[in-house]
């Protein structure tokens, strides 16, 4: 890739890794007033809404391939519709800063199903390698000598399935969604609107916990809505579309980052020493997997 097709991607790539890492601060927010599944919808619906005023202002519509909706009705659900709701379970008993942590899974769940599943790329050395440096990570961010702790088996459960949901959503998409040449906006527009129409009947029977919203409240909701969920999967499809599937799902190399400042910061979270020590065994092993460390080798010159 030329030096001038980096700078489009690189930024998207820097600003999606500091709204994701936001995220879990701003469902802790929400979850304040809605239930995880009035969090998952009104994120995809604000997203939704933000994404039609882009394209009524960039003159773009909705894909018209009836196959493309199908494609995207297995996206939304993989990256918006279970993940959504899982997270947002999860985070009613445990710490955004964990859910942060595991979110870093991302990159190795999508290699799996990279190399094993869809078989885009040849197996390697590395990537076994990667995978296994990765699960050991996860076994010490969860501390499994003591048991998983003050973490329900079922909130573990729910953050280690939604990591899987991204992993899919990445390939599947380079697959069957960004050869096509469709504009970044136009998928990103039908993904949330279909997601939205999906969580809707859940989000009328059960989307409101019946406490007061705050400023606050609503103003995660509204971050977690138009931001991560709405402009931030733009520049999720210009990065899979300009980098590839492998680079744009390590874009959560930086959301643990953020995601353990913010609740520090903002939460007064506390955490484990393992926790952070485990994150960056499973950083580490998606590295080695995807051969990043190889990669920056090449490029960087000897002196």
């Amino acid at each position: 890739m030329t030096t001038s097709n980096k700078g489009p991607w690189l930024l998207a790539y820097v600003a999606l890794g500091t709204v994701w890492g936001c995220s879990f601060l701003f469902i802790k927010w929400s979850l304040i007033f809605l239930t995880p599944f009035g969090v998952a919808f009104v994120r995809c619906a604000l997203g939704a809404l933000s994404l039609f005023v882009m394209l009524l202002a960039s003159r773009l519509r909705y894909p018209r391939e009836l196959a493309v909706w199908g494609h995207l009705v297995v996206v939304a659900l993989c990256l918006n519709v279970v993940p959504g709701v899982l997270f947002a379970i999860a985070e009613t008993r445990t710490t955004s800063i964990l859910a942060g942590i595991i979110n870093a899974m991302t990159p190795l769940t999508s290699l799996f199903f990279i190399a094993f599943v869809f078989r885009d790329e040849a197996i390697t050395r590395s990537q076994v390698l990667g995978l296994g440096l990765g699960l050991v990570g996860v076994l010490v961010v969860l501390g499994v000598w003591n048991g998983l702790g003050r973490n329900p088996w079922w909130a573990i459960a729910a953050l280690l399935v939604s990591v899987t949901m991204y992993g899919v959503s990445y390939p599947y998409t380079k697959r069957h969604l960004s050869r096509r040449g469709l504009p970044a906006k136009s998928l990103a527009a039908a993904q949330l609107l279909l997601a939205s129409l999906i969580l809707l009947p859940t989000f009328l029977i059960h989307g409101l916990n019946g406490h007061h919203a705050s400023a606050k409240a609503l103003l995660g909701a509204a971050a977690l809505g138009v931001l991560g969920s709405g402009i931030a999967y733009v520049w999720n499809f210009q990065i899979i579309s300009n980098a590839g599937s492998s680079i744009a799902s390590t874009v959560t190399f930086l959301t643990p980052v953020v995601a353990v400042i913010v609740g520090l910061l903002f939460l007064h979270e506390s955490f484990a020493w393992f926790e952070p020590v485990g994150g960056v065994i499973v950083l580490a092993g998606a590295a080695i997997g995807q051969d990043r460390v190889r990669t920056i080798n090449r490029k960087v010159p000897t002196p």
